[in-house]
């Protein structure tokens, strides 16, 4: 299920000119990375680029095949990542391409992964805090 050495040769040599390019194996795929950000998934010598609201337009092409997915208690998970069609492996600055969208996704999801971690840590937890009433202070005149 992971990218197998041919093919993970390959997409490092490809996306070299977007960065310092890495491929991870995890759970049973292997993760793509550009300077520490995962911009795509393969599956199966398939490579499926990230998506998210702000490049899913350029990646209309992608929506024809099924998003990458998983099984979980007996229903499919779809994951953020489409499918690169196959013609972007004889178009290396058409990949390049799709590569910068995906990389451009993956930095904003872990800029909000950043935040909402940074939120969270703020805000105590376990802590009760109380409702004290304002003291009553008295004046008295003279």
């Amino acid at each position: 299920m992971t990218a197998s050495d041919g093919f993970a040769e390959f997409l490092s040599d490809q996306l070299a000119p977007l960065g310092r390019v890495t491929l991870r194996r995890m759970f049973g795929k292997t993760g793509v990375f550009c300077d520490g950000f995962m911009l795509g998934m393969v599956r199966d010598n398939t490579l499926y680029f990230r998506v998210d609201d702000y490049n899913r337009a350029e990646f209309k092409e992608a929506e024809a095949f099924p998003p990458l997915n998983y099984e979980k208690k007996g229903q499919t998970i779809d994951l953020a990542f489409w499918r690169a069609p196959e013609r972007l492996f004889e178009e290396p600055g058409e990949l390049v391409m799709w590569a910068r969208l995906a990389l451009a996704a993956a930095r904003r999801v872990a800029a909000k992964s950043e935040r909402t971690r940074r939120t969270a840590t703020r805000q105590p937890t376990g802590r009760r805090t109380s409702k004290r009433q304002p003291a009553k202070v008295e004046i008295s005149a003279g």
